[in-house]
């Protein structure tokens, strides 16, 4: 996303905004397993960490696309609370993370509060959240480092090494640094641009598989990284495996899947009743269809254009404490690729959990349509990352009874 000037500009040694903006960029996703490629956050700085309790309860009820859209809804309203200035995220399936400077805390604690109270008014999902300064991180003994990563020219997505969000995200499963959630007219974020028209993506090479592996507790930092390396490079063949997003763009329809839970998104936004925020989304994402379907460009807005954008956009792969992958791949990559994990594991190098599913999902935040830096979050569409992590062995997942 673009970035405005704004006051975090306002010395070359400020510790705000322009810290993550000023960083360079890479287009190499096998070079961020090199620790060597991240940059310490400054202390100053906090991290915040939200997610969904027993969201494994919430799949089998078939719930995934309502979970991938509240976890998605925490990077909204931050973003929209900053105005579309860039700052550091990642998406996880069932929760997400980020990190500000201290004097956006606020801002961030405050939109956190509201779609934690939101998830619950509207899905009645409990989503847990939580915010730990950067230097109270480093004081036990981990830390947050940051890079960026472009998959195309238009967006920058943050990468995350060094153990801090995934130590936040433990001690708020204890209880700890847990923010409480928004009630009334608090518990409504403001979400625009977050949308889930598209339809499942179904896989087009045979499954397609969720990947979440992270470093084990005693593992060399050298040795998991350069498990990481093999791993992508056998996620990285473009005939057998790739990303889950076809050259065109997965289907949209009209009513799409998700337009109750757009409405939703609608209702929070705007204070409308459910229905007439239903009545608004199923009116808006006709003439929406109807654009994409006939490829008509609508002022600066162009379909075409948009479509090629959003598979660039996509941030099916990504580091955060490890590394996440959705792939679309044959049965016999995913073999692979699962037999060198379960090795890895054996070797004490890493824990690892995956999940084989016939669909992804796509979750989309699109600031405005006519420009060029709408982001876009792929996931599993039967559990993705949440039912991976939940295999991991001595991982507390997503299902802690402690809400």
């Amino acid at each position: 996303m673009d970035e405005p000037p704004d006051k975090d500009r306002a010395t070359p040694t400020s510790t705000g905004l322009d810290f993550y903006a000023a960083l360079p960029t890479s287009a190499d996703f096998s070079r961020l397993g090199d620790p060597a490629a991240y940059v310490p956050l400054p202390d100053d700085w906090v991290v915040g960490v939200a997610d969904i309790v027993r969201s494994t309860a919430a799949i089998e009820a078939g719930a995934y696309k309502q979970i991938n859209t509240v976890a998605a809804a925490v990077i909204a309203a931050i973003a929209n609370g900053l105005s579309g200035k860039d700052f550091p995220f990642v998406f996880g399936g069932d929760g997400a993370g980020f990190a500000l400077p201290a004097a956006r805390a606020e801002l961030a604690r405050t939109a956190m509060a509201a779609v934690a109270g939101w998830a619950s008014e509207a899905f009645d999902l409990t989503l847990r959240i939580a915010m730990v300064p950067v230097a109270t991180i480093r004081a036990n003994q981990h830390d947050v480092r940051v890079a960026r990563f472009s998959p195309s020219p238009d967006v920058a997505y943050a990468m995350f090494d060094g153990g801090g969000l995934a130590w936040a995200e433990q001690r708020m499963k204890v209880g700890e640094y847990r923010l409480e959630p928004a009630t009334g007219d608090a518990a409504r974020p403001d979400l625009t641009g977050l949308t889930c028209r598209f339809a499942e993506i179904p896989a087009s090479r045979g499954l397609i598989l969720s990947i979440i592996m992270v470093p084990a507790p005693d593992a060399a930092p050298e040795r998991f990284a350069a498990l990481a390396q093999e791993i992508v490079a056998l996620g990285a063949d473009g005939i057998e495996v790739g990303s889950p997003v076809p050259p065109q763009g997965p289907d949209l329809r009209w009513p799409s899947a998700g337009f109750r839970i757009e409405a939703k998104v609608w209702a929070a936004r705007t204070g409308r009743a459910l229905w007439s925020s239903r009545l608004s989304v199923l009116l808006r994402s006709f003439l929406a269809h109807l654009t994409f379907t006939t490829g008509i460009r609508v002022g600066r807005f162009d379909p075409r254009r948009y479509r090629a954008e959003l598979v660039r956009n996509t941030d099916f792969r990504k580091f955060d404490d490890g590394l996440r992958m959705t792939l679309d791949c044959t049965p016999s990559v995913a073999d692979r690729i699962e037999q060198r994990l379960r090795l890895a594991a054996a070797e004490g190098t890493a824990r690892i959990g995956t999940h084989r599913q016939g669909a992804a999902l796509m979750t989309c935040f699109v600031p405005s349509a006519s420009r060029s830096d709408h982001v876009h979050f792929i996931d599993g569409a039967t559990g993705g990352y949440a039912a991976a992590a939940a295999m991991i062995p001595g991982d507390a997942g997503d299902d802690s009874d402690r809400a």
